[in-house]
């Protein structure tokens, strides 16, 4: 295999980019346009719209909360494995979603598999893409990322036409069996660097083999007599080989050994253990001192209440649109859609413009959201699909702020914390994810209207800006290194880079 300085940031890495952007478009199609499967659900099942909407918001939400464990399954497997493994999981609650008795089963089905297999491939594709290229990592992330804006633009007109030719059930049944494709796309993620599970099982035989070269072999295994030139089958085998097979008769031995030294292996377990709660006290008292810092903390109950307010609207707008009587059926160009094109148009423009030195990236995070909070207070009041249309670009556009999120935790805790911090993140943000769209059900089901629904939500989005703005403030006498613009290396750590955009 070629070694890592000739392969970065070229070459067979576009194929690596090719592949994650095509895998992120076929696991988050169908979840990123869930908007238009929500109505179908509510007649199908009769079941009230905060119940319903559980099914929306876990499957963007439960892929974010278990963002260590999908990373950590990655780091220990590599991409191919954990990327085939999440096609099974996608394409399999896909189609076990169409027959789903009742919405408790789809919560699990569509929910929850779903979910944790989307997660599963948001971390393989970054994490592969990441060892693949350095100097145009920054690019080569934004085109894997836009992957799951495409795939919801697509979708959500291709599941509408499935949903009218062939019913709710079929259309289920297409999109899980074209989710299979996720299997083809793992083929072309070749491993750069070993995983660790890997490199566990070969230090593990490399062992044993050092071991057993300083016991003496048994004679009859290793005899040759001089100048014959027939040999047995097991006298073909070299000596390495020969020392590396154990029988039945040298376990014994060596488990013998083993009940004599059972007093000093117990001793050398006990000393794994503590270096174990070493490590582990270590990583807590660091997330602990990364949640001292007011700007880490303004920025996480930023993440979360944007996430609670501006997340709904993806589930809800095309329901909205009927309610109101603006539209009898889902257009040929769905709200969905409209919003995934605006958002895959913001992560890059709004990417481009905080690499300007002159632009504060949290202040320009700030004004997203406040201009997003504007765009959900304005959707009760808005009387016409054409309005509706425009706010959807607004808020799909300002919702592009998502890419923004690792380059502000970079200035706020630098990048060797990044990893930590931006974990930390994505717990509030899918934990937002994960209510918002229930309690905005619940807002209907109450009032029977959307209005005081949105109002809640932009009220929470414009309280999340007015947090985030304040405690940023300069009169707060913060250190000047925070305040600085973050000289980004992205050159060794991978790991710490995989959770850009």
């Amino acid at each position: 295999m070629a070694s890592s300085t000739e392969v970065l940031d070229g070459g067979w890495g576009w194929a690596i980019v090719g592949a994650s952007f095509m895998a992120q478009l076929l696991a988050y199609g169908s979840p990123q346009s869930v908007g238009v499967l929500y109505p179908e659900w509510l007649h199908a099942f009769q079941e009230g719209k905060g119940m319903t909407a559980w099914v929306g918001s876990l499957v963007a939400g439960v892929g974010l909360i278990a963002s260590p464990v999908c990373s950590a399954c990655v780091d220990n497997f590599g991409a191919r494995p954990v990327t085939i493994f999440s096609g099974v999981m996608v394409a399999g609650g896909l189609m076990l979603s169409a027959f789903a008795p009742n919405v408790q089963f789809l919560i699990f089905s569509y929910g929850i598999v779903v979910g944790l297999g989307c997660g599963l491939v948001y971390a393989a594709t970054l994490t592969i893409t990441c060892q693949y290229f350095d100097k145009r990592r920054g690019l080569a992330l934004g085109i894997v990322t836009t992957g799951t804006s495409v795939g919801a633009f697509i979708y959500a007109s291709a599941q509408n036409e499935l949903i009218v030719l062939f019913g709710l059930d079929g259309c289920l049944l297409i999109i899980g069996a074209v989710a299979l494709n996720l299997m083809a796309c793992a083929g072309f993620m070749r491993p750069l660097n070993m995983p660790r599970y890997y490199l566990k099982q070969k230090a593990a035989l490399e062992r044993n083999t050092e071991e057993q070269l300083f016991d003496k072999p048994p004679l009859d295994d290793l005899k040759i007599t001089a100048g014959s030139t027939s040999t047995t089958p097991e006298k073909t085998l070299m000596v390495k080989e020969l020392l590396i097979t154990i029988d039945a008769k040298d376990s014994a031995v060596q488990t013998e050994k083993k009940k004599k030294g059972s007093f000093l292996a117990g001793l050398a377990i006990m000393k794994i253990i503590n270096k174990k709660q070493q490590a582990y006290s270590k990583y807590m008292h660091s997330m602990y001192e990364i949640l001292q810092n007011q700007a880490m903390v303004a920025f996480c109950i930023a993440i979360f209440l944007f996430s609670l307010g501006a997340f709904p609207p993806v589930l809800f707008i095309e329901d909205v649109a009927q309610s109101q009587g603006l539209i009898e059926e889902v257009s040929v160009i769905p709200l969905v859609s409209i919003g995934a094109i605006a958002t895959c148009v913001g992560k890059l423009a709004l990417g481009m413009l905080v690499d300007l030195r002159w632009i504060n990236g949290i202040y320009l995070y700030t004004f997203t959201m406040f201009a997003g909070g504007v765009a959900l207070l304005l959707i009760p009041v808005t009387k016409t699909y054409l309005g509706l249309q425009i706010l959807c670009v607004v808020l799909g556009f300002f919702s592009g702020n998502w890419s923004l999120t690792s380059y502000i935790t970079t200035k706020i805790v630098g990048l060797d914390r990044l990893t930590q911090a931006h974990g930390i993140l994505m717990f509030f943000g899918g934990f937002g994810i994960m209510l918002g769209p229930p309690v905005v059900g619940w807002f209907f089901d109450w009032t029977q209207s959307y209005d005081l629904a949105f109002y809640f939500s932009g009220g929470c989005v414009e309280l999340g800006a007015v947090i985030l703005f304040v405690l940023n403030l300069p009169c707060w006498n913060r250190k000047h290194s925070e305040s600085d613009r973050p000289d980004v290396q992205y050159t060794t750590n991978c790991d710490k880079v995989a959770s850009v955009a």
